[in-house]
């Protein structure tokens, strides 16, 4: 197909790992000089993914690797270099700008309560992970804390790419992509319809909490669908994440209480694709 390179035949090398499967890269422990040899020491299990030669904790989701960037800036997650913290961004619109398909109250509650609560418990599990490398704490709290990281992280990072990947219906929500995403959706769905169809069929069958994703796939350079449990669990390592659905109750009852499925409905009416669409770019490079 014309404007699509070929898929990729040799390994991509690290572009953004998940956290045993998430979208988190970042280990606080890089940030704070910890090297990967000793969080290997410390039992960093699965959960706590590195960025190869990161920057600072998820900034390190700005940094890039084979010289491709990933998906979010320093600015995106709310990286305060000073502090060696995050602080919640704002969302880039009116909480009630996705109405009717996502409700102001819905979006208050969402960004301004749970997402800040997983900002706050991210700030934590690093400093605890800080003081249990000065020998404040003990080290056999490791695992608590490696998934407090984890957990927490991958929140923040899922609900900022979340954000950021819907768009008032007038101002580019909604409607179907084009141009080299169009093909590549095309190329490994068979048409937008299937690939619409596959995602919310996706995302609707998480059992309990969770997430639906597009990744882009970078060794065989294809497009994927799959779910996440949670906030980190249940993917497999290597995914670019492109657009996300979530699928946890705080997200839609309000509004759809157990309909699920017409949640992920309207979600559809408000994706951002210009910004799937430079993730894409970014992915592929």
């Amino acid at each position: 197909m014309q404007g699509l390179a070929a898929p990729r035949t040799q390994p991509y090398g690290i572009f953004l790992v998940l956290i045993g499967a998430s979208f988190l890269a970042i280990s606080g422990a890089i940030e704070k000089g910890l090297t990967v040899h000793e969080s290997q020491d410390l039992k960093m299990n699965r959960r706590t993914a590195m960025l190869a030669g990161g920057a600072a904790g998820l900034a390190g989701l700005g940094a890039s690797a084979m010289g491709r960037t990933t998906p979010l800036s320093a600015q995106d997650v709310g990286y305060d270099a000073q502090s060696g913290k995050y602080v919640l961004p704002p969302l880039p619109y009116d909480y009630a700008a996705l109405e009717p398909h996502i409700d102001e109250q819905t979006m208050r509650i969402h960004h301004d309560r749970h997402h800040q609560g997983y900002v706050n418990k991210l700030n934590g599990a690093l400093e605890a992970l800080a003081k249990l490398r000065a020998g404040e704490i003990d080290a056999g709290l490791v695992d608590h804390w490696s998934h407090e990281l984890s957990f927490n992280a991958g929140g923040h990072v899922n609900h900022t790419l979340f954000w950021l990947g819907m768009a008032p219906t007038d101002a580019g929500g909604g409607g179907e992509p084009t141009g080299t995403l169009a093909q590549a959706i095309n190329r490994d769905f068979g048409s937008y319809g299937a690939f619409a169809t596959h995602f919310k069929a996706a995302a609707g069958s998480v059992k309990g909490s969770g997430w639906g994703w597009l990744c882009y796939e970078p060794i065989a350079g294809q497009l994927v669908v799959t779910h996440m449990h949670n906030q980190e669990d249940g993917l497999f390592g290597g995914l670019v994440p492109l657009l996300g659905v979530d699928v946890w109750e705080h997200a839609y009852y309000l509004n759809y209480q157990n309909r699920r499925g017409d949640y992920l409905s309207a979600f559809m009416n408000v994706v951002n694709w210009p910004e799937i669409q430079r993730r894409f770019d970014a992915a592929v490079g």
